[in-house]
């Protein structure tokens, strides 16, 4: 299934701290968790991640810090308490609307 770029603009926040709310984690591996969990339907580049995980941080919802791991510096994210509050706001702005669109898909007729 091919999934249009403004869906994935606007799901890429709530993924990604969705993510980082089980733990600490680098950009590459974070895409492979989107790729493993959307079964390879979602691929990101790192050079559409990063952008948006800088943002993240802009916003103070993540922090960062470097780690060397197996001979190699990696920049690692972090979800705050911050980041936390607004994942949480998220959650309901995606299932008020996720419900809303179940409820119109399901209705035989428009009656509004």
């Amino acid at each position: 299934m091919e999934i249009t770029k403004d869906l994935i603009a606007a799901s890429c926040t709530p993924l990604i701290l969705t993510i980082l709310k089980d733990g600490d984690d680098y950009g590459y591996n974070i895409i492979k968790k989107i790729a493993l969990v959307t079964d390879g339907e979602l691929k990101w580049k790192e050079g559409s991640l990063y952008p948006v995980l800088a943002k993240l941080e802009k916003r103070e919802y993540l922090s960062s810090y470097f780690q060397v791991q197996d001979g190699r510096k990696r920049k690692y994210y972090s979800l705050n308490e911050s980041g936390k509050n607004h994942l949480a706001k998220l959650k309901e702005e995606w299932n008020f609307l996720t419900q809303t669109m179940q409820l119109l898909w399901k209705s035989p007729t428009t009656s509004y």
